[in-house]
């Protein structure tokens, strides 16, 4: 099973990308469970609300998963982020939960597509700031990672393009190389 975590800054197109790799390629897609959380809440989410959306996450990651490719439509970095950038810090099982189960790769949307706002969304003004912090963070991880950029189909073949070249990669990886497919 090859994880890719689908990150980005708000606004990117990562559900998009997400539902067309699935239908185009019959990968497993892990939808984005904090928009669904936060949307359904008739008032302001809390740090406890972060808190459950966490939770939900996490037992997400860590399933094993009996498919060759599952993407994460945002997954724990993006949960860090949002802990740091709102209350300070990130609490302890999500970054425990970021070094027990991280993703095989990375697909860093970039921020080159119309931004269409809605009531979820905060920070559409600091879309490359956001960039530049999940691409630290991904650095952090030390696992390989691909920023997608473009416009409509060729964004989503540069995504799978990139995928297949990683799943290729791992399939001719010698054997007793560190790497392991979870």
């Amino acid at each position: 099973m090859i994880r890719v975590g689908i990150i980005g800054p708000e606004s990117t197109g990562k559900s998009t990308l997400c539902r067309q790799l699935s239908e185009l390629y019959g990968y497993k897609w892990i939808k984005e469970y904090a928009r669904e959380y936060v949307e359904a809440l008739d008032r302001p989410y809390t740090r406890d609300d972060l808190d459950a959306i966490a939770a939900h996450l996490i037992h997400q990651v860590a399933t094993t998963y009996d498919e060759p490719v599952v993407l994460f439509d945002t997954e724990l970095i993006i949960m860090k982020v949002w802990y740091v950038h709102k209350y300070g810090s990130a609490p302890d099982n999500v970054l425990r939960a970021l070094r027990d189960y991280p993703m095989d790769m990375y697909l860093i949307l970039t921020p080159d597509i119309c931004a269409e706002p809605d009531p979820v969304r905060e920070n559409l003004d600091k879309r490359e700031y956001f960039l530049n912090w999940y691409i630290e963070e991904v650095k952090l991880t030390r696992r390989p990672y691909v920023l997608v950029s473009g416009q409509g189909s060729a964004r989503t073949q540069a995504a799978a393009q990139a995928i297949e070249s990683f799943r290729h990669n791992c399939a001719n990886r010698p054997a007793g190389d560190s790497h392991q497919n979870k």
